[in-house]
């Protein structure tokens, strides 16, 4: 479902969160910048902005801070490539722009016109849902109901194993079973990838390929890597759409789940999604919505369904 959100930050609370939001490789937060050297070069806070102080004043009415910062919120998309320092500038005139053009657009009767009022009235509430999900979902969220999220969602996540392998990659199984038949006589598995290897990241690391888990791979060495124990090399070449491969695991791990830390915006984006459906049904069951046409009917139904 598309959710019309009054807030950008919002937007993302149709998307269907769930395990694999925590299955993704986390993000990880940029260091921060180290301090000033001498602390008092740093530049001075900005003195609060009074949002009643008038900026402007159009035919007698003023223009406030507030209604500025509304203007920059609500353009923003249209300011994007503007430099910071006519942003403001830019927020201002268009909104004198819109106050001369709204004032000229009722004194030609344009706000008595149906279809204005019929959107004017889809605005407001869709305004009126955006402050209901703001005050009524995502402000009542707290810190203990997204950690309860993230550890479930970790309790409900099976073990899944990484692999540390390597691989020696040519474009003939002769020239695999050749490189099998040198590992058999104790050729060292590194040096054999540096000479022979046809994958470009491998010729310099001796075919490292690093940690990695289940389904990142192509199936047939999928299978064939996971299949192998420690230390073991494949006896038989493998064929994959890239060419033929000898494969050696390294080492076998349990994959550690993402911190808190690291995914719990998502935990908490999981968490208000489930609160606004909730919400959303509560309020549905109370209403009495009539949907006269059956095909649409039908079609409404199985969409609140899959909800």
């Amino acid at each position: 479902m598309s959710l019309l959100f009054r807030r950008a930050s919002l937007a993302s609370l149709g998307l269907a969160f769930g395990l694999s939001a925590f299955s993704l490789s986390p993000v990880m937060a940029q260091e921060a910048a180290p301090a000033p050297a001498d602390a008092a070069a740093a530049p001075a806070a900005a003195a609060p902005v009074d949002p009643n102080a008038v900026v402007a004043t159009i035919n007698g009415q003023p223009l406030t801070e507030a209604d500025l910062v509304l203007a920059e919120g609500e353009l923003s998309q249209q300011f994007a490539q503007l430099p910071p320092e006519q942003r403001r500038a830019a927020a201002l005139s268009a909104a004198i722009e819109i106050r001369v053009m709204a004032a000229q657009a009722v004194t030609t009767g344009l706000d008595k016109d149906t279809d204005f009022q019929r959107r004017m009235a889809f605005l407001q509430q869709r305004a009126l849902h955006g402050e209901m999900v703001e005050k009524g979902v995502v402000d009542k969220v707290t810190d203990a109901e997204v950690r309860a999220r993230y550890d479930q969602e970790i309790a409900n996540t099976p073990p899944a194993n990484e692999v540390h392998a390597r691989h020696i990659l040519v474009k003939t199984k002769e020239e695999a079973d050749a490189i099998i038949k040198q590992l058999d006589g104790g050729a060292d598995f590194q040096k054999l990838a540096n000479e022979h290897t046809s994958d470009p990241s491998g010729k310099t690391n001796g075919g490292d390929l690093g940690w990695f888990g289940p389904g990142q791979m192509v199936p047939e060495f999928d299978k064939a890597v996971f299949a192998l124990e420690v230390g073991k090399y494949t006896e038989q070449p493998v064929q994959s759409q890239f060419g033929w491969h000898v494969i050696k695991v390294e080492d076998k791990r349990t994959k550690q789940p993402p911190a808190f830390d690291d995914v719990k915006d998502q935990a908490k984006q999981a968490v208000i999604r489930d609160k606004y459906f909730a919400l959303v049904k509560s309020l549905r069951a109370e209403a009495k919505v009539e949907i006269p046409d059956a095909n649409l009917k039908k079609a409404v139904d199985t969409l609140e369904s899959a909800k």
